[in-house]
């Protein structure tokens, strides 16, 4: 297959792209480095990357940002960060990357336990990461061409764990060849307009 993983040198990205190169083409798509550029929260970026690289089999987004901050500070304009690049991002990538995938093609989301599960200082994330979980399962509705759609949504992997531990007390790191392994059910799988949750 050629899969174009948006954010594949990220955290997660890095062990998903490891894993599909080994019997895939695999093209990593990132702001600074990688083998296109893209910027998500700008459609025209997304446009001239889906140009760039032509037809594709399997889309992967593991990108998109949301500010973290508490509900008291957040302003309007730090909610728009979120709704920009992680929503609207992913809204776009299916809504662009659709027209240059091939027949029976796959595209997959990312999300995270704060659609769920959230915790303080994350009233936009969880939002951001709630509204695509609707999104997947009403666009499988209407998509053609025999194209699936799923969403990822991991609790917080071990590779960022220490970083991110006192957010989450009382989380159980996640594996990451357990989050590799949500990519590969959404891509290799059957399954349409499914939450891949990865929470333990």
């Amino acid at each position: 297959m050629r899969i174009v993983i948006i954010g594949g040198n990220g955290t997660i990205g890095k062990k998903v792209s490891a894993h599909f190169s080994k019997n895939n083409e695999v093209i990593i798509a990132a702001r600074n480095d990688g083998d296109a550029c893209v910027d998500i929260s700008d459609s025209k970026s997304i446009e001239a990357m889906f140009d760039k690289i032509g037809n594709i089999d399997a889309i992967i987004c593991i990108a998109g940002e949301a500010k973290w901050k508490s509900f008291d500070e957040l302003t309007e304009d730090e909610y728009y960060i979120g709704l920009k690049s992680k929503l609207m991002g992913q809204v776009n990538l299916v809504r662009i990357g659709r027209k240059y995938l091939n027949p029976n093609g796959s595209i997959t989301l990312t999300t995270g336990i704060l659609a769920d599960e959230p915790v303080v200082l994350t009233a936009s994330a969880a939002m951001v990461n709630g509204a695509i979980h609707s999104f997947v399962k009403a666009v499988v509705l209407e998509i053609d061409n025999g194209a699936r759609i799923n969403v990822v949504s991991s609790g917080v992997v071990e590779d960022a764990y220490e970083k991110y531990q006192d957010y989450f007390p009382g989380h159980n790191p996640i594996p990451m060849h357990k989050v590799v392994n949500g990519y590969v059910k959404s891509v290799q799988g059957k399954i349409n307009g499914e939450i891949i949750r990865i929470y333990d």
